[in-house]
């Protein structure tokens, strides 16, 4: 379903982060600088986190537990990008809709990118810069109790659904 980076051999994600306290504060003081439309506010380092998500009630679903802060999590099985930001949960199909590359997580940027062509995406999923023509594809999502289920048959994309697409999130 992706191809591979030629960073790394299995992962498609850069796990050989340093993730000591100087680096995260490190990151978070770079990324304060209000950069590709943040204010300096919203530009906060999003720390990343690989997960898992379990089997919902159907096929098609799987359940994450609701991030406790604003961060990324990556379920590399599932194909699934979880990200909580600024009050909203969304999910994201992990490939970039340019060519199907899976995307990376920058924290230092605060930023999803596209190792193949550097395709830059917000935390929202939108757009920023590079050969990519339409923001990430979202997923379905929904609360149930305190779990956020993704429904993988409900696919948005950007520029054939803008309103399913806009919609695609929980607001907390």
């Amino acid at each position: 379903m992706t191809d591979r980076c030629h960073e790394c051999d299995d992962c498609h994600v850069d796990e050989t982060t340093d993730w000591s306290r100087r680096s995260f504060l490190k990151g978070a003081a770079m990324v304060g600088i209000a950069a590709f439309g943040f204010a300096a506010t919203d530009a906060a380092a999003l720390p990343v986190a690989f997960g898992t998500g379990t089997a919902g009630s159907g096929s098609s679903e799987r359940r994450y537990p609701i991030p406790d802060k604003d961060g990324v999590t990556i379920d590399r099985g599932g194909q699934v990008i979880v990200v909580r930001y600024q009050q909203h949960v969304y999910a994201f199909n992990l490939a970039c809709p340019h060519e199907n590359t899976a995307l990376k997580w920058l924290p230092k940027d605060g930023r999803f990118q596209c190792p193949k062509h550097e395709s830059r995406y917000q935390p929202t999923g939108t757009f920023i810069d590079g050969r990519a023509t339409r923001h990430m594809d979202r997923l379905g999502v929904r609360l149930d109790n305190n779990m956020l289920v993704v429904d993988l048959n409900q696919f948005y994309r950007s520029d054939k659904d803008a309103a399913a697409w806009a919609a695609a999130n929980v607001a907390l």
